[in-house]
């Protein structure tokens, strides 16, 4: 009973306002591309790294499915903006949240100084270590993005199968057993774009989650000391 308490309060904590992801949407052009979220990067391809007072979080980049959201992320990263800021909303067993200079969760803006339009696809999704766009509803997107860090024991009392796809009316079996195996936030699939995908660091990301409450204000301090966008070398 605690476990599903805990898990209604997070799936509430997901639709309230601004800082903290409001907004329930299925807006957004639905891409086709296919993308296998879980693959290891390719030699030369483009990764983003993380460095934060923690450690360092390495991830995946999916300019196939969300190109604004990347390229966004990108530019932000290359120009030193994202360099200092925050983890102003940390959830244990759910997600951190970063991107906002102010560290309120209510500032921040895109690259080009209004909200952009969502980006959804079937072929990522809200998995554990998925780097997603934070809102204040439908195509609202700025600076602001999180990490998911909740893990599959999370969704042992939830019905994964009813939630939506884009392009069904409930989520595919393969879907549901990814879920199953490496946990996630399925009731932000079609709600927050996923442009990234964490393949190195989830330790630290669950350090930075430790320092978090069920409100979302950290007891720690977690700063980003630098992001770079490099060239992956095996």
């Amino acid at each position: 009973m605690k476990k599903v308490l805990k898990l209604a309060a997070l799936m509430m904590a997901a639709m309230i306002p601004l800082a903290m992801f409001s907004g329930c949407s299925n807006n957004g052009s639905l891409s086709g591309a296919v993308v296998d979220q879980f693959a290891a990067p390719t030699e030369g391809e483009e990764i983003a790294v993380m460095v934060t007072s923690e450690g360092t979080i390495k991830f995946r980049l999916f300019p196939d499915v969300a190109p604004k959201a990347v390229q966004n992320f990108k530019t932000h990263a290359k120009n030193g903006y994202y360099n200092g800021m925050v983890f102003h909303r940390i959830i244990p067993d759910f997600m951190i949240q970063s991107g906002d200079p102010e560290g309120t969760g209510y500032g921040g803006e895109s690259i080009w100084g209004a909200p952009f339009e969502d980006e959804f696809s079937d072929y990522v999704r809200n998995y554990r270590g998925a780097l997603s766009m934070a809102n204040s509803g439908a195509d609202s997107n700025g600076s602001q993005f999180f990490v998911v860090q909740a893990g599959p024991e999370t969704l042992a009392d939830v019905d994964i199968a009813g939630f939506a796809s884009q392009t069904d009316a409930k989520f595919p079996e393969e879907v549901v057993q990814k879920y199953k195996e490496v946990g996630g936030t399925p009731w932000l699939d079609n709600v927050h774009t996923v442009f990234g995908q964490a393949f190195e660091g989830l330790d630290v990301v669950d350090k930075i989650a430790s320092y978090g409450s069920e409100g979302g204000t950290p007891s720690k301090e977690v700063t980003i000391e630098s992001v770079t966008i490099e060239k992956y070398q095996p």
